[in-house]
């Protein structure tokens, strides 16, 4: 094979005759000297050229077939180096084919790997993971061999070792243009310390006995300490199959730490001890059952963040109605329970204290801004009208902030509109809102705690001081830094709160009959005729209302069904189908109906009356978005299911909102959802 010189050594041997321009040079300069002395000169010249060609011609084979000798010794103590090194090392053509690899290499995976493919080696790489371009690096973490390794593999044209991959491709008959270079960093010792420094950290926790007082109530003093004492051992037995440190706070509230390495542990098992504390029963005259509330801070960047985190956690746990764990890891929120429904308290002393803080917080604006949410049904309006009467009880300026007058509200807001008791400027729109709202006014949310859902989440923004009105759980984007909150699940409606509040205003603060016939209008639509999610605080909200002025017949009148939307109604029950045969489905045609998404809430709440039936869900497009109405009883939260879609609700009581989709598509996404938590053990 001819071998030629290339690189820097041709240079390097060809210098001693470019130094023949030299003495040329030099000869041209003895020239005007004498021509002798130049004659001479040039005579040397030649002479010192011919011998140095010579030597060139007759040394040139030997000193490349030296130098090439030097090559191949460098390129064998390279090739030893690389093959002990300690660091296992392979080389990869560019379908991930081992070419070649060291002894370590083989070491580490525990086999002869010659000719094996390195995506079989290792899984976790497949074939579209393999860089592909010039100087491209990837890492991954794989168990190769029962040892965690992270693979580094870079991609190179040039082979970067050109001797030892010269024997590859000649040993292979494979012409080598591209290749993978792949090294393996053991990170066993490295990954397992960074477990445990993982497992070890600490997760705070807080429980609640959501119903305490209430249960006692109804037990023989003798018992009540029995009850107790066996809600105790079921709470400290299972806080120490997760080797928990926990103290007692107060007779119903408990703190307790314990290790990260017990939490996959305890929401595989679905904090199994809110069932194991509801069955806890010494017999006694009171039919409720404890229930327990559980908060936990995980992962705080320091003690005092995963202790606030437990607090948040606890927080959104009693917003939402207790009876359910709420685990917080940064800003990633995660449910668990909430089967049972929400206890009612029997003392008025938080209402009492809610409406004087917020008597005090009106007196101090002069401009109070009042909104429900978006496409507002009879509570929010009814409970937006009960504020205004409170504000300008205050002699404050009130604004009712709504968008669109749709028919379900049509019959009350027309009472209002035009009605010279009323200023005309009682409703506004967003946009007139934004541009009167001022940072030091004062915001008033009811029938929900969602800004992102309110008529206009603008006003949140711009004004500084909020209060909060609502019946429905919390959820992870509720208000949290309201001036005022009493956000109450066990309600009935928003107008249940407010009527409450009207009551501890003082300074014979009275409604008007309009006025109360709006917020008992309101009560009856979200309670379905006092069916649903009625408590002994409901029906004393309704008789205050009545005693104000509230006139049932008109309110039964103003509210009926038109011939389209009632026959509306009878088809879709008519075409109803059932899922697992418990769960009601139904569609609502939007056609010819003015407010096709609360027609579909009627008819879910018509569902119901049908024996054997669990939940119902019906779907109706409006608004280029699947509105889904969801009802149940007391088999089935409605609301975890409504949440997983990004709605929310009560656990009798739920909807969500889809874009995007068909009806056929969101039927089946809550299919599905139903269908998994069949699977996982949460539906009975």
């Amino acid at each position: 094979m001819r071998k030629t010189a290339k690189g820097k050594l041709i240079p390097y041997m060809m210098w001693p005759l470019l130094l023949t321009a030299w003495w040329l040079l030099i000869d041209a300069l003895l020239l005007l000297v004498s021509e002798k002395a130049a004659l001479i000169g040039l005579i040397a010249t030649v002479l010192y050229f011919a011998a140095t060609f010579a030597m060139y011609l007759l040394r040139r084979r030997s000193i490349l077939k030296d130098y090439v000798a030097f090559s191949m010794d460098y390129g064998d103590v390279q090739t030893k180096l690389l093959a002990d090194l300690e660091l296992p090392y392979a080389v990869l053509d560019s379908e991930g084919s081992i070419l070649w690899r060291n002894t370590s290499f083989d070491g580490a995976c525990g086999r002869a790997t010659s000719g094996m493919n390195f995506r079989d080696l290792v899984p976790d790489v497949k074939a579209y993971s393999l860089p592909k371009h010039e100087a491209e690096e990837r890492v991954y973490r794989a168990k190769i061999n029962g040892r965690m390794y992270k693979v580094v593999m870079q991609s190179q044209d040039s082979p970067e070792f050109d001797t030892q991959l010269r024997a590859i491709s000649k040993a292979t008959s494979v012409k080598l243009q591209k290749t993978v270079s792949v090294y393996l960093f053991d990170e066993t010792e490295v990954t397992a310390l960074r477990q445990e420094n993982y497992d070890s950290r600490l997760v705070f926790g807080l429980l609640y006995i959501d119903n305490y007082d209430e249960v006692l109530e109804g037990f023989e003093e003798v018992k009540r300490s029995l009850l107790t004492a066996l809600i105790d051992r079921k709470i400290t037995k299972y806080m120490q199959n997760i080797d928990a440190v926990i103290r007692k706070l107060e007779k119903d509230k408990y703190f307790f730490i314990f290790q990260n390495r017990y939490l996959p542990w305890i929401q595989q098992d679905k904090f199994s001890l809110l069932y194991d504390v509801r069955s806890v029963n010494v017999g006694g005259s009171s039919e409720v059952g404890v229930t327990i509330s559980i908060g936990l801070g995980v992962n705080g960047k320091n003690y005092e963040e995963g202790y606030e985190s437990a607090r948040a956690a606890m927080d959104l746990a009693l917003g939402r109605g207790g009876d359910q764990a709420v685990v917080k890891d940064g800003e990633m929120i995660t449910y668990f329970g909430g089967r049972s429904e929400s206890i009612e308290k029997n003392t008025r002393v938080k209402a009492r204290v809610k409406a004087h803080a917020l008597r005090e917080l009106v007196e101090t604006k002069d401009n109070v801004f009042i909104m429900g949410h978006t496409n507002p049904d009879m509570d929010a309006i009814g409970a937006a009208i009960g504020v205004y009467r409170i504000v300008k009880h205050c002699n404050k300026n009130a604004y009712i902030v709504l968008n669109e007058v749709n028919s379900p509200i049509r019959p009350t807001v027309n009472n209002f509109l035009g009605n010279p008791d009323y200023e005309s400027t009682m409703f506004i729109g967003a946009v007139r809102a934004r541009e009167l709202a001022k940072e030091d006014d004062l915001l008033v949310i009811v029938d929900v705690n969602r800004p992102s859902i309110t008529e206009c989440p603008e006003l949140y923004d711009i004004i500084k001081q909020v209060i909060v009105l609502d019946h429905h759980r919390r959820t992870t984007d509720s208000v949290d830094d309201a001036a005022l909150s009493y956000v109450e699940p066990y309600a009935s409606s928003a107008c249940e709160l407010v009527a409450e509040i009207l009551q501890y205003i003082g300074d014979g603060l009275k409604l008007r009959p309009i006025e109360a016939e709006a917020m008992y209008a309101g009560i009856m639509i979200d309670t379905n005729n006092f069916l649903t999610k009625t408590g002994v605080r409901t029906f004393e909200a309704a008789a205050y209302l009545r005693r104000n002025g509230a006139d049932v017949s008109r309110i039964r009148k103003a509210f009926r069904h038109d011939k389209e939307e009632y026959l509306q109604k009878a088809r879709s029950i008519a075409g109803m189908e059932m899922y697992l045969n418990d769960y009601a489905f139904a569609e609502c045609n939007s056609d010819g109906v003015e407010s096709p998404n609360v027609l579909a809430a009627q008819i879910a709440n018509e569902l119901m009356e049908i024996n054997g039936v669990k939940a119902s869900f019906v779907f109706t497009m409006f608004q280029d978005l699947v509105h889904i109405s969801a009802r149940s009883i007391d088999e089935l939260n409605v609301q975890v299911v409504m949440e997983k879609l990004g709605g929310g609700g009560h656990m009798t009581v739920a909807g969500a909102q889809l874009g995007g989709v068909t009806i056929a598509e969101a039927k089946q996404k809550v299919k599905d959802i139903l269908l998994s938590m069949l699977e996982g053990g949460e539906l009975k």
